[in-house]
């Protein structure tokens, strides 16, 4: 047999030759992805559909699988020449992760100050507009948050790894299931954090409280090392877990790289402010591993970023935090007061179903008189505001008061390492209950659909609809008018003095000043008091409608205004009266003689202290529209998935009556498999 007849020796193409063949065959089959495009999108129902659906299923079956035959054969070919296929650089999680950003830019472009370049933007459709900007952002912000996880997120597989290691997931599993079966993916979240709680042996004890409350101090004592970074100002940036581990160590996860190992001393640069403000990090989980003690039994110590600060952006993760935990920690700054943070903070654990345990931190500032006097103080706040009788335990790390520390550990906390297993299904069980509550709602909506007794009606869906998103714009709109409103105090104090010369001689001239900063900072109160009202009543509006028992309560969303600042000059030194002279001079004599004397005496200082207080004021306002944009947010997801479903034409997505009665049942049955669940 010759040498040509040898399949094994057929005559190979030069390096450039072989680089060209490579590239006309990447080429070719990229023309054959762009007719697999063509053939799902004439099958698809895109609302802009690119193509005329003029293939059948059948044509487009056979060119499916001669596009087969056409890759196979160009594999042949290459593996015929030697020309070695080069493996993709760019991951498929990076691709849609960056195609989501574009997302996220193509709808900012569609705020209404871009949109005025092609026209004035009315004011009812600038709201609207904003809203409905702020829904789909909120929708890709959370697919994004997805993907993150990375293999994490394969939910299914998660269970039945922990089948195999024996644990009961039987109902987690239905509810995954049901899950997946209707597309329910605004339960994800809630869902991921029940497998969370599942696939860890730990008992989560989270710490919360105000900026520089003594959480980190006080972590530190309790696994007797100093791993936590502390200060005066605002420190943790992210929530950081510390477990129990043969060495120290810690592993710092990332939103869009692999998680890392580094070194104890190093924590500093990914959980702090300081290092890593505003988590430019990217930092999503920081587990710290230390062969502490108190660490052994499986209990999980969380210190988590500062509440109430004006400063830090960690507060959102807390928020987003606090409802994964088994018991929640509250510490109150002995030195300072009782904030509505912290009471929002032992309330959302109360919603939640977490039990709360409060101390007084810092107990060394007060002389023990005064110590009991604070720790009544807090107990009867919490019974007369949030009719909890909770236990309020003084606690300190300096030396002499340490014993107030070891007897809170010992008399609360170290008893749950002996019950931390069945502390922590008991746990799992109230977050079962919560969300199978969510999905029966869910799925009776979809009942509705099928059922012409039960439907919707459509006009009653979209008004629904156009609410939330009208609410959602207002919130923006709001927010941006509140901001605008503070900057502009800061350019003012020339008319804050005239307008305290011009008011009545009553009041000392430092209070009618205070009182003519008080009325123009009152618009922002009514401005963000309105919305949030706007924001409670169309929430509970829509709740009711859709007859879901997940609604805000009285007071939850308005109560995000609190603590506003106030205009205070302090010790100023100002003249008491216009004195006797102006008021010889007439009215606009007074006036002159007053502003003059202002000036002269305090105008610099004046116009310092209105600058500071716009600062303040517009820090306030971000935190404060944060918490109700959150808030709202929390509600009005699942509403209007639900709404969206609704209102979908395409029944045959949905499932049969039969499907929708048996998962009912199985949501139902569930309940009497989560006794507790409702705790």
């Amino acid at each position: 047999m010759s040498t040509t007849d040898d399949p094994r020796s057929v005559p190979k193409l030069n390096p450039s030759q072989r680089l060209h063949l490579l590239s006309s065959c990447q080429y070719a089959d990229k023309l054959l992805s762009e007719t697999e495009a063509v053939l799902a999108a004439s099958l698809s129902k895109s609302p802009f559909p690119k193509f005329k659906p003029d293939i059948t299923p059948a044509q487009a079956k056979v060119v499916q699988d001669y596009l087969g035959r056409i890759r196979a054969q160009i594999l042949r070919i290459l593996d015929s020449q030697g020309v070695a296929i080069p493996s993709p650089e760019i991951g498929s999680l990076h691709s849609i992760r960056v195609m989501l950003n574009f997302v996220d830019i193509a709808f900012e472009e569609c705020r209404p100050k871009r949109m005025t370049g092609y026209g004035e933007v009315s004011e009812p459709a600038r709201v609207e507009l904003s809203g409905l900007v702020d829904e789909i952002q909120g929708i890709v912000a959370r697919l994004a948050a997805f993907l993150a996880q990375g293999q994490a997120a394969d939910l299914r597989h998660r269970l039945e790894l922990l089948e195999t290691a024996g644990n009961g997931v039987s109902i987690v599993q239905s509810l995954e299931r049901i899950v997946d079966r209707y597309g329910l993916v605004e339960f994800r979240p809630a869902l991921t954090g029940i497998i969370e709680r599942m696939e860890s042996n730990g008992f989560e004890i989270a710490f919360f409280g105000r900026v520089s409350s003594g959480k980190s101090s006080l972590l530190n004592y309790i696994v007797g090392q100093q791993i936590l970074p502390v200060g005066v100002n605002p420190i943790t940036a992210v929530p950081t877990r510390i477990v129990f581990g043969s060495e120290p160590g810690a592993t710092v996860s990332f939103a869009d790289r692999k998680p890392e190992r580094v070194s104890i001393d190093r924590l500093a640069e990914f959980a702090t402010e300081q290092e890593n403000p505003g988590n430019l990090r990217h930092v999503t989980r920081i587990v710290a591993e230390l062969p502490a003690e108190r660490l052994r039994e499986g209990i999980v110590y969380v210190d988590t970023p500062g509440l109430g600060s004006l400063a830090t952006s960690g507060a959102a993760e807390t928020r987003a935090y606090l409802p994964r935990c088994d018991l929640g920690v509250v510490l109150i700054d002995a030195g300072s007061t009782l904030t509505q943070d912290d009471l929002a903070t032992i309330k959302s654990l109360q919603e939640a179903g977490i039990p709360a345990s409060v101390l007084l931190s810092k107990a060394d500032v007060l002389a023990p008189s005064d110590c009991r006097r604070c720790v009544e103080y807090v107990a009867l706040h919490l019974r007369s505001d949030l009719g909890l009788d909770l236990p309020v335990h003084p606690v300190s790390i300096k030396g002499g008061y340490t014993e107030l520390l070891e007897d809170w550990l010992t008399t609360q906390i170290l008893p749950l390492y002996e019950r931390h297993a069945e502390l922590a299904r008991q746990s799992v069980k109230r977050k079962i209950g919560s969300l199978r509550l969510a999905l029966a709602a869910a799925l009776r909506g979809r009942q509705k659909r099928q059922d012409p007794s039960l439907q919707f009606d459509p006009s009653r869906v979209r008004a629904l609809e156009t609410e939330l998103r009208t609410v959602a714009g207002k919130i923006a709109e709001a927010r941006n008018q509140c901001v605008d409103l503070s900057d502009r105090l800061r350019l003012h104090s020339e008319d804050f003095i005239q307008a305290a010369a011009a008011r009545e001689a009553k009041d000392s001239i430092k209070s009618r000043l205070e009182k003519a900063v008080a009325d123009e900072a009152g618009q922002v109160a009514s401005i963000a008091a309105a919305v949030a009202q706007k924001t409670a009543s169309v929430l509970a509006d829509a709740g009711k409608a859709l007859n879901f028992e997940s609604r805000p309560e009285s007071g939850e969303i308005t109560g995000v205004l609190t603590n506003m600042p106030r205009f205070d000059l302090g010790t100023l030194d100002l003249p008491a009266s216009a004195g006797w002279l102006a008021s010889l001079l007439g009215k606009r004599g007074a006036v002159w003689s007053v502003g003059r004397q202002v000036r002269s005496r305090a105008g610099r200082e004046i116009e310092e202290a209105t600058v500071t207080y716009s600062r303040v004021l517009q820090a306030w306002i971000r935190k404060t529209f944060s918490d109700l944009q959150h808030r709202f947010d929390t509600y009005a997801d699942a509403y209007r998935a639900q709404l969206g479903r609704l209102a979908s034409a395409d029944a045959s997505a949905v499932g049969d009556d039969r499907e929708l009665a048996e998962d009912l049942a199985v949501l139902a049955g569930t309940a009497e498999q989560v006794p507790d669940a409702a705790a």
